[in-house]
């Protein structure tokens, strides 16, 4: 796991800094006092966890949120502050914890075990369930080659089927569970073992085609820089 610090006080990242590495397992990445720069490296970065000022120059810890909330892969949400009046609205937008200063070691302590549990219990689901023909069948989730939304549906394609699932394909996304799966556009979701070309495209992005499939499945603009991480390209 690792994480990002984003606080405009040189003195607040040290101390964060010195109990997260000597109270857990978690890689710090980068530290910032800018949270524009911040921003940007979220977007361009895989991060499991940011820890966040709330009243930082520029761009305030709130704002910020709501913007990594909007992204497909979303880092879990700490937020660190001297001001507790803000706590409601940091729940409003999922935020994992909010720790005021200055720092408890015990408090500390905890939110980081709680933080390493969390990913390493998180749900990884070998089967997935679909409907069809009022039938359920049970598939390996890796059987799946990739999903696309539908209005207020998922159509989910195995090799030779299409099922329709009726969710949001934010939620279906969750409920997936694996590392394979990308949310490679906001209307797609592909399971990146299957991928067999990937052809550039318009406005720097790429299309994907699959094994034995003739689909071919977009990747936005938004979604580029992450995905060629993934992918090592």
């Amino acid at each position: 796991m690792n994480c990002i610090i984003v606080d405009d006080e040189y003195a607040s990242i040290q101390e964060l800094s010195y109990f997260i590495k000597n109270f857990s397992s978690i890689t710090i990445s980068e530290t910032f006092d800018d949270s524009v720069k911040a921003l940007e490296y979220v977007k361009k970065h895989v991060v499991n966890v940011v820890f966040l000022d709330i009243n930082m120059p520029k761009l305030d810890g709130l704002t910020f949120s709501k913007v990594i909330n909007l992204l497909s892969v979303k880092p879990i949400l700490v937020f660190i502050t001297a001001y507790s009046e803000h706590a409601l609205e940091a729940f409003e937008v999922s935020a994992f914890d909010y720790i005021l200063k200055p720092y408890s070691q015990i408090r500390i302590t905890d939110t980081l075990q709680r933080l390493e549990n969390s990913i390493s219990s998180k749900p990884q689901n070998d089967k997935i369930t679909l409907w069809k023909n009022e039938k359920l069948f049970v598939f390996d989730a890796n059987d799946i080659y990739y999903c696309e939304a539908q209005k207020h549906e998922v159509n989910v394609y195995t090799k030779g089927e299409c099922f329709i699932v009726a969710s949001s394909i934010s939620d279906f996304y969750k409920k997936l569970g694996q590392d394979c799966f990308f949310r490679c556009h906001r209307s797609y979701i592909v399971n990146i073992d299957k991928i067999t070309e990937i052809v550039p495209w318009f406005n720097n992005t790429y299309m994907l085609k699959l094994k034995g499939l003739d689909a071919e499945i977009p990747v936005s603009r938004q979604n580029i820089l992450l995905f060629r991480r993934l992918m090592g390209i």
